[in-house]
């Protein structure tokens, strides 16, 4: 381009970028082309993942790419350096940056860069006078609507010592969630991360007193001021925080007041802008960088002060807002985003705002404690036709802290369903850790109240946690059947904790009813177990014996887990090589099963990812299926692999993770 021309465009991009200051407009983002000449690679993860991150991908087999990778330092240095500009936020899975600048000449620089893919202005300063067209915290359904209780009558310890949920009773009643409660989930070793507009004064209320002196929360930030204090801020997501994060015994209990919590403020209550979505993305990587399993975002996102940033209906389509693109890589990266739907059912917008239209987040819309919709949530589906929200919960007249006492006061919004929910789910999580984020939001679907018919309301309904809890179990259910010597041999693996049984029943063709043959009481903490069962088929030679697979919880739940036949034909000799491991993960103990068609010399080897050996066994492997309990308890948590030798010759290796 000529010199005559360089100058004729500089100086139109300085007078649009000086008439958008003087509109107010300071702060922009910066698109990047690539990621080039980084000096983070795929290869070295560990430079900027922590720990717990690589851990998560590990175990469910995820993959590290170039969204992982940091923005390129120095295009961001490059950004800086340019003029008169102020760095606030960079998105490496957008690839971008927001800055404040009111410098025209340093922007017009900054668009030339060969870099830059695009520059845009997309708020006002900090702190913006003007009044938002949709302030999504205080929006006309009176979110924080105060009314105060008085002290519960619940009885104490009449459901254990954390079900004494006091006015927050009908909200975890109504899912069931007391179940996860009473057989010791309450979010341990669980990160939740908060994505909202202010934790006021929750160092200080004592809605949060136990929290506080166990150090359960680990990470804060404020991607709004760039600070690391959220207290002083507006209280809403405090409000949304006490319904997971609340434990006064017999007054207010969350649902998952023992986890881990990750505070972050993403949105500036004062002004309605796209940089709210961009901090939204920075939140979600922060909380995936630390190794997070759940994020409750309660912030919905369709209209703004300026009316060119205005979303349509069309664009909720899961991949168009940066809220939404953020929020299902969130979940591609294995954690689990659980986002309010909205409160737009009485407005004009009435339908799923964003990141709630995203494809792979949990989206939740709102009920009361008798299951009543909430006329203000707003309407799925999105516009490429998914079902939305997902489910709902208890979000009118919902129980939250009060934002001078810490007391609970009653609450209206698809804001306070969001983190009632999320709780719920990071213990159904606690529960089975084995499976990954995709498998819980299908067991809470499945679990509701119109699992097998969704409407543009609720979704799949109202979960219930005590049927999710079953449907994980039925799927990691395993079974070994057959019949050596005329003695049948059943071995099986399922969940169990000291308050479950297993009962093997059994009809033969001369009988009506299935009658009782064993019962096998669980052990200890849930954990997978193993069962096994052996019968003599002597006397019973050519008949086939119809058997079921009873699981007994607690005084008040049992169903079938599986039912199948034996008869004297069935061989132990597996028609061809199998080789298993569960439970992977695994705390206690593994079991590493074996099925060889022929005769073998067999052995174990475990080592750790240095290649050292932490164990090892050899043993005769006759025809057939056998299974080694191999003790675990005593070495470090993290990866290890389990190789297996038939004959001196290694068949298989498997990655075990012990936790």
């Amino acid at each position: 381009m000529p010199t005559y021309m360089k100058c004729i465009v500089t100086l139109i991009l300085m007078s649009f970028f000086t008439t958008l200051a003087y509109a107010q407009q300071t702060r922009y983002i910066i698109k990047f082309k690539n990621k080039a000449t980084n000096p983070f690679t795929i290869a070295n993860p560990s430079a900027y993942l922590s720990p717990k991150a690589l851990l998560r991908r590990q175990k469910y087999t995820i993959g590290i790419d170039s969204t992982d990778l940091p923005v390129t330092p120095r295009y961001i240095d490059s950004v800086r350096l340019a003029g008169n500009v102020t760095i606030l936020n960079s998105s490496k899975w957008l690839n971008q940056l927001t800055i404040q600048t009111t410098d025209a000449t340093a922007l017009a620089k900054i668009n030339n860069f060969a870099f830059v893919q695009y520059t845009t202005a997309v708020a006002a300063r900090i702190g913006y006078d003007g009044l938002p067209i949709n302030k999504k915290l205080d929006t006309a359904t009176n979110e924080i609507a105060i009314s105060p209780y008085q002290r519960s009558t619940v009885v104490a310890g009449s459901h254990g010592d954390v079900a004494a949920y006091g006015r927050a009773s009908g909200q975890i009643r109504l899912h069931q969630g007391e179940f996860l409660h009473e057989h010791g989930f309450k979010g341990q070793g669980m990160q939740i991360a908060m994505l909202d507009g202010g934790y006021y004064h929750y160092l200080t209320l004592p809605t949060f007193d136990s929290i506080r002196a166990n150090n359960q929360i680990k990470n804060v930030w404020d991607f709004v001021a760039n600070q690391s204090s959220v207290d002083e801020d507006d209280s809403h997501g405090m409000s949304c925080f006490s319904t997971i994060a609340a434990n006064m015994p017999d007054l207010f209990v969350g649902t998952a007041p023992k986890a881990a919590y990750c505070l972050y403020r993403t949105e500036d209550v004062a002004t309605e802008t796209n940089i709210e979505e961009h901090n939204l993305a920075a939140g979600f990587e922060k909380a995936d960088s630390i190794g997070v399993d759940v994020c409750s975002v309660s912030l919905g996102y369709s209209r703004f002060d300026y009316a060119n940033q205005n979303y349509t209906y069309q664009n909720m389509n899961g991949n168009t807002s940066m809220s939404a693109i953020a929020a299902d890589i969130a979940a591609q990266k294995g954690m689990l985003p659980v986002i309010a739907c909205g409160n737009e059912g009485n407005t004009a917008w009435r339908y799923v705002t964003s990141p709630g239209d995203a494809d792979s987040v949990l989206t939740v819309g709102a009920v009361d404690t008798l299951g009543t919709v909430a006329s203000f949530t707003s309407y799925g589906p999105s516009s490429s036709g998914q079902i939305k929200p997902n489910i709902a919960a208890t979000g009118l007249r919902a129980v939250v802290a009060n934002a001078n006492t810490g007391l609970p006061v009653l609450g209206n919004g698809t804001s306070f369903a969001t983190p009632n929910i999320a709780g719920l789910a990071t213990c159904l999580w606690q529960a089975y850790p084995e499976v990954n984020n995709m498998t819980i939001i299908d067991a809470l679907q499945k679990a509701g109240t119109r699992a097998t018919n969704p409407n543009d309301r609720v979704g799949y309904g109202i979960p219930d946690i005590k049927k999710a809890f079953v449907l994980l179990m039925a799927k990691g259910y395993k079974q070994n059947i057959c019949v050596a010597k005329n003695k049948a041999q059943v071995n099986l693996a399922l969940k169990l904790d000291n308050t479950m049984s297993v009962t093997i029943e059994r009809k033969l063709p001369s009988q009506n009813t299935y009658l009782v043959q064993k019962i096998i009481n669980g052990q200890g903490a849930f954990a997978e177990q193993a069962i096994n069962y052996s019968e003599d088929f002597v006397a019973l030679q050519g008949i086939t014996a119809s058997y079921k697979v009873k699981v007994t919880i607690g005084s008040d739940t049992s169903f079938y887990i599986a039912n199948f036949d034996i008869n004297q034909y069935q061989t132990c000799t597996p028609t061809i090589d199998e080789i298993n491991i569960y439970p992977n993960p695994a705390i206690d103990f593994t079991v590493v099963s074996i099925g060889r068609k022929n005769n073998t010399a067999i052995q174990i080897n475990i080592t750790n990812t240095l290649g050292q050996t932490v164990y090892t066994q050899a043993y005769a492997h006759v025809a057939g299926t056998q299974a080694k309990l191999i003790p675990i308890k005593s070495i470090s948590k993290g990866i290890y692999f389990v190789s297996i030798f038939a004959d001196g010759k290694k068949i298989k290796t498997i990655k075990l993770l012990k936790g």
